[in-house]
């Protein structure tokens, strides 16, 4: 009986073939996930540090004539340090009040303008003035040549000023049939006010008053636009009016 009870009380409890066993199998475990961590960072090194051999791209050397051509300059990467400038006390400047224009003055009736998702879709080409080389791009612009098309955009900060306006000559078959009207014309002013070109921005509907209008503009003379204080060439329109006298 005496030997019953002291077994009772001094036998081993609670799996005691687990227990024995349990350190054993925990470290063979955590060197398993180790392993797996280690073999996981392994992996990711690797694919980060691979790197393909930059292919190479040839193209066609290609030659601007015009600055509508150059596109809008590229982004650029890297800012200049700000400096600190101190601003002098300047009155703001006067903001003049719009006047109306008649309807037949209005030229730009099919004006499209980009959107913000078109603007960011342009890309500026890779321009250099450098010697050219093979897919290098070679500006070839002549700016005492150059004349802005009509449609073409040039920032003006003075436009120019009509200093004497020659009247056409009223032309005897449009006069004989009583034929009116008014012709909107644009031409082009040179630098030294002259008028370079002439064309019809809105017609008459007469072609022998359209002719007159432009055979007129073109011995008018202009103050020159102005831009950053120097002269510039540009683009503006007037009106001609043919009116019979009753």
């Amino acid at each position: 009986m005496a030997n019953n009870t002291y077994n009772a009380l001094y036998s081993p409890y609670g799996a005691y073939e687990l227990k024995a066993k349990y350190q054993r199998n925990f470290g063979f475990s955590s060197l398993i996930v180790v392993g797996f961590v280690l073999l996981i960072l392994g992996v990711a090194w690797v694919i980060a540090n691979w790197e393909d051999e930059p292919e190479v791209v040839y193209s066609a050397q290609k030659v601007i004539k015009t600055v509508a051509e150059l596109g809008p300059p590229p982004a650029i990467a890297k800012k200049p340090p700000q400096v600190k400038v101190t601003q002098p006390n300047v009155a703001a400047p006067k903001v003049g009040i719009p006047k109306p224009v008649a309807d037949e003055e209005v030229v730009d009736d099919d004006v499209v303008l980009a959107t913000r998702e078109e603007l960011a879709e342009i890309v500026a080409p890779d321009v250099t003035s450098a010697s050219a080389g093979e897919g290098d791009i070679v500006v070839d612009i002549q700016e005492e040549d150059y004349l802005p098309s009509p449609t073409e955009f040039v920032p003006v900060e003075i436009y120019p000023e009509m200093i004497y306006q020659e009247q056409p000559d009223y032309p005897r078959l449009a006069r004989q049939a009583s034929l009116e009207g008014d012709v909107v014309v644009q031409v082009l002013v040179d630098k030294d006010g002259t008028v370079r070109d002439a064309i019809v921005a809105k017609s008459s509907g007469t072609a022998s008053l359209d002719e007159a209008a432009i055979e007129a503009a073109k011995e008018c003379r202009f103050k020159p636009g102005i831009q950053n204080g120097q002269p510039v060439a540009c683009w503006v329109s007037f009106t001609y009016n043919f009116r019979l006298n009753q």
